[in-house]
């Protein structure tokens, strides 16, 4: 990789909120001096775009791969919540992100997990607790106490939940949020726990009461929960207050582009170019101290070069003075991984996912495609020999999660949405204690399915007349491969699972929070159906009063 002393263009300084042709020089990674120059530039310098929350864990690639990838797009930095690694390897998973990150100059400031595990209502592979946080806290490179997500606790004043927070207040550190349709005088005492962000805002509404609140709302558009459209229109009226987010992009979603997608769509929202510009820079990197460039004097040399302000495709990206892309082409190398691994499951068999059934309504989760929040909804089962079998012709299919971390039987429901015609689909990603999840349209298939994954120590698979799997032998979460690879690989088994007849735009990403019991309405864990808007468990039957 090559190292500039300047860079000549029309720069576009986000702080002062001007444009002007402009001569940046660079001593040593950091800016020396900007002078302004009356010269006609055909390009635009501007700074690096930062993914303000997101888990590099779900682009199913490690940090310094995620990093080759996301420079091509003019992204320098991310803010990353290791709480995937974490509900299964505990700190020892943070710490191993952190040391795979720090063979690449892409700047990433992870967080220390509030939630692992993300509730009592199922098995995961760790718990961190308020010592562990104060500890992570206090590494060089964590810099702030990631995703509250258990509003409930903080609300009802969980002693460890609000250690956790003071323990980042007290360090100083910002605490990220994660509240999902919460509003109101809940959303107000949540709030003033000290938590500053949230990620979660699906309705317009709801972001327009959180910003009110002082609350930065992250949008975020993700492979499977896309919230940019629903909330636009709240970041127009206060762009001071909102940031760009990913969360979770699998890996031919972070190939074809990242921020810069969404700066460009702001902008042909309605959205003023400075303010675009702010929200995928200025914002993050003021509101968490990044030790990124903003084209300012001293700053490190962290820019982007495109071509205009209305497609914003990056021609260079440089970070610290170094080109680390040109013309949409990584300057990165790959690291091969170490491998690390907590996965201790036994082959199932197909009775593993038998549901012995009287009769009378049942509970079905309903799938939202887009969304990350599900429906509870009811209905009949069909039966067959005293069991509730899949029904396909009504797209009820049998979801199932199987403990990872030791041999015990797991817990089965029913799932509307999917929309398999046969087989079944299975994933060890399951936020957020990351268990195997599957769907299926009988329970041969969903043995096939859940078995190899199993074999495989996790990963992702498909099973019909034949079964295909993408191994993630890095905590069941990640691949040991290159980007291109895991993409051509994911994509394989997402046309496979649409060839079964799934109707979702993300089928894994969108199967892999089925398992998520802290975002309502109706989920299912290892220990069985989870009602997130009372939050406790609930039984697959209706009883009636």
């Amino acid at each position: 990789m090559k190292s500039v002393d300047s860079v000549c263009g029309n720069v576009v300084d986000v702080v002062a909120r001007r444009v002007y042709p402009g001569i940046i020089k660079v001593v040593r990674g950091r800016i020396s001096e900007i002078v302004e120059v009356m010269e006609n530039y055909d390009t635009y310098v501007i700074p690096g775009f930062v993914d303000s929350h997101v888990h590099v864990e779900s682009s199913m690639l490690t940090p310094s791969e995620f990093a080759r990838a996301a420079v091509a797009h003019g992204t320098v930095a991310c803010v990353s919540d290791p709480h995937e690694i974490a509900n299964v390897l505990g700190v020892e998973g943070v710490k191993y992100l952190m040391e795979d990150a720090g063979k690449t100059p892409f700047k990433f400031l992870f967080g220390a997990p509030s939630c692992v595990p993300a509730s009592p209502f199922e098995t995961s592979g760790a718990c961190i607790g308020p010592d562990d946080v104060r500890g992570l806290l206090a590494l060089e490179g964590i810099g702030y106490l990631a995703e509250v997500m258990n509003y409930r606790g903080v609300i009802g004043g969980d002693p460890d939940l609000l250690a956790k927070i003071g323990a980042a207040t007290a360090a100083s550190k910002p605490v990220d949020g994660h509240a999902p349709g919460l509003m109101g005088e809940d959303a107000g005492r949540y709030f003033a726990a000290g938590i500053s962000t949230d990620h979660e805002c699906y309705m317009l509404d709801e972001a327009r009461g959180k910003l009110a609140l002082g609350v930065k709302v992250q949008v975020r558009e993700g492979s499977a929960a896309k919230n940019f459209n629903d909330i636009i229109p709240a970041c127009i009226e206060k762009p001071g207050l909102c940031m760009f987010a990913s969360d979770d992009k699998h890996p031919h979603d972070l190939l074809r582009g990242h921020i810069n997608e969404l700066v460009q769509r702001a902008v042909y929202a309605g959205l003023d170019v400075m303010d675009a510009l702010a929200m995928a820079s200025l914002n993050p990197v003021m509101h968490y101290g990044l030790d990124v460039g903003l084209l300012q004097k001293g700053d490190s040399a962290d820019y982007v070069v495109v071509e205009n302000l209305r497609d914003f495709k990056p021609l260079k990206t440089v970070i610290g003075g170094v080109v680390v892309a040109e013309d949409g082409i990584s300057k990165l190398r790959w690291n091969k991984p170490r491998v690390i691994n907590r996965f201790t499951a036994s082959r199932t068999r197909p009775d593993d996912f038998r549901v012995p059934w009287a009769g009378g309504q049942a509970r079905v989760i309903g799938v939202l495609d887009g969304q990350l929040v599900t429906e509870s909804l009811t209905g009949e089962l069909k039966l067959e020999g005293g069991n509730a079998v899949a029904d396909s012709s009504r797209d009820v299919l049998k979801i199932a999660v199987v403990n990872r971390y030791a041999d015990a039987r797991g817990a089965v429901g029913f799932v509307k949405g999917f929309g398999l015609k046969e087989g079944a689909i299975a994933s060890s990603v399951a936020h957020d204690s990351h268990n195997i999840v599957a769907v299926g349209a009988s329970d041969d298939a969903l043995c096939r399915a859940v078995n190899l994954i199993i074999d495989n120590h996790g990963g992702i698979s498909a099973a019909g007349a034949r079964g295909l799997v993408l191994p993630l032998p890095i905590a069941g979460l990640m691949s040991d491969q290159p980007a291109d690879r895991v993409a051509e690989a994911y994509l394989r088994l997402d046309a496979y699972a649409k060839s079964l007849g799934c109707t979702l735009t993300a089928p894994y990403m969108t199967l892999s929070f089925m398992a998520l019991p802290v975002i309502p309405k109706l989920k299912i864990t290892d220990k069985g159906l989870f009602d997130g808007e009372a939050f406790k468990p609930v039984d697959l039957a209706i009883t009636q009063n």
